[in-house]
């Protein structure tokens, strides 16, 4: 065999195993063979290496992704917000008086910008859209609502907005003794109903927001009943905290996508041994949206700049993803 030849064959060899991995199948198909997924690719096989100087046990194996901008589409706006607003029209016939309140008549009236200017009115819409309920029953009209509710541009289902790369992360880390876990500022009761059948992450992997919630009896049987206010904001420096109370581990892999996740990423690098922190940067203006620093929604201002500084990975949408949505 020629030498040329026989380097050839090498270099194909080598290719291919980077592609499919251990178990011959592939490992993030849907990731552009770039830094990116090198760089996962590297930290996984250092951190399973059974007597590797990087060993991670199984059991610290924590992996936390925030889950707007992160793992699903956040634009043009939250999904939950959107959730609120469809509550308000479905509400409005029980409520004459929001033809002339605010926000609610701006919402009837089509004014977003309006509606959602004022803070004030907009949690007191998050509050009669999603409390003075049972648990039970907000979680059956999150459930009917996003079975059925589509995203104004594609007109697919908010479900069908998910990030067919990070879906294979989540699925490659699993493979790999990950416990993966989502982490978000959206409300975790809203979350919950879909996040296994949509991200494979069961219901108790689930952190989010919280609203105040009571314990009473109802006709002899026990309800939890969801009351306006707040007991958890699972945002900002919210994130580490909530990761603390409820997981008791620090993770050793995280991905947001916006200043939202700043201290989420800064305390899983605190840590010692490896770390992965990683960030999806919107950058694809035809397969999805283009937005960073100036975005109302999903901002990414000041975290972009210390991951640029600290040597965090930062995924391009449009350079390393070759699809983004599943097909």
């Amino acid at each position: 065999m020629p030498p040329r030849f026989g380097q050839s064959l090498a270099a194909v060899a080598i290719g291919a195993w980077l592609t499919t991995g251990a178990t011959g199948q592939a490992t993030l198909p849907s990731w552009n063979d770039t830094g990116p997924r090198r760089a996962i690719v590297s930290f996984v096989e250092r951190v399973v290496k059974n007597g590797g100087p990087d060993f991670v046990p199984p059991a610290e194996r924590i992996a936390v992704f925030d889950n707007d901008g992160t793992l699903w589409c956040e634009q043009p706006m939250y999904v939950q917000l959107a959730f609120a607003l469809d509550r308000v029209k479905t509400l409005s016939p029980q409520h004459p008086e929001w033809k002339t309140t605010e926000p609610f008549a701006s919402i009837l009236e089509g004014d977003l910008k309006s509606a959602l200017a004022d803070e004030k009115g907009v949690l007191q819409m998050i509050a009669v859209t999603h409390t003075g309920m049972t648990t039970d029953k907000f979680t059956k009209i999150a459930s009917d609502w996003i079975g059925s509710a589509r995203h104004p541009k594609t007109n697919r289902l908010y479900t069908e907005m998910v990030y067919q790369p990070m879906l294979e992360l989540l699925t490659y880390l699993r493979a790999n003794e990950f416990k993966t876990f989502v982490v978000s500022g959206g409300g975790v009761d809203f979350m919950r109903p879909w996040t296994e059948k949509t991200y494979g992450i069961p219901p108790e992997q689930v952190l989010g927001s919280v609203v105040k919630t009571t314990f009473e009896m109802r006709d002899g049987k026990p309800v939890l009943l969801r009351q306006p206010g707040v007991d958890v904001v699972d945002d900002k420096q919210g994130k580490p905290i909530n990761i603390y109370k409820v997981i008791g581990r620090r993770p050793i892999f995280a991905f947001g996508n916006s200043d939202g996740d700043q201290q989420m990423l800064e305390w899983t690098a605190a840590g010692s041994g490896g770390r992965f922190m990683g960030i999806v940067h919107h950058t694809d203006a035809a397969r999805e949206y283009e937005y960073d620093r100036k975005s109302s929604v999903g901002r990414l201002d000041a975290a972009l700049d210390e991951a640029t500084a600290k040597g965090w990975t930062v995924v391009s949408m449009k350079d390393d993803w070759n699809t983004v949505f599943p097909k």
